[in-house]
């Protein structure tokens, strides 16, 4: 089966992450960028990301070169921000049609997943959205064990 890791990436961590399940599955990779990137201090980016959470906003991304139908597997990352995934993993999301796709999310966070796994979910109808994985982080430090990620990604294979 054919798999493609899609991530955003704010401050590198989730790109890491994304890179070692690419190594760990052979998978291609596609980055979400933001067409007008984020901005400022750390704290006025996370300010400027609640006011987006809050209010659903969805950023216009850059095109992404990939053709999803080639894929059966979409492993989808992203850093937690406010709870749920990134304001640009949203815009993603909700231009796809899920329908027949496996999804396999993870997500990174420096203190709490809340409630976004459950919001891929709900967000990838038509899916069959499988556990997905949990990654701690303190600042670029990772918290969660690279064995965690290995065991995980041998479930897509």
């Amino acid at each position: 089966m054919k798999s493609i890791i899609i991530y955003y990436s704010f401050g590198g961590n989730t790109k890491a992450v994304a890179e070692q399940i690419q190594k760990e599955t052979g998978a291609d990779i596609a980055e979400i960028k933001t067409v007008k990137p984020y901005i400022g201090s750390y704290n006025d980016v996370v300010e400027q990301g609640h006011k987006e959470v809050d209010e659903g906003f969805m950023p216009e991304i850059e095109p992404l070169d990939v053709n999803l139908s080639d894929y059966e597997n979409v492993i989808l990352g992203t850093p937690v921000w406010w709870y749920t995934f990134a304001p640009a993993m949203r815009t993603f999301l909700n231009h796809i049609d899920w329908k027949g796709k496996t999804i396999y999310p993870f997500a990174t966070n420096g203190g709490w997943l809340g409630h976004t796994l459950k919001d891929f979910e709900n967000v990838c109808k038509g899916a069959v959205v499988k556990p997905g994985l949990n990654l701690r982080f303190n600042q670029e430090k990772m918290l969660s064990s690279e064995a965690e990620i290995k065991k995980w990604a041998e479930k897509i294979c």
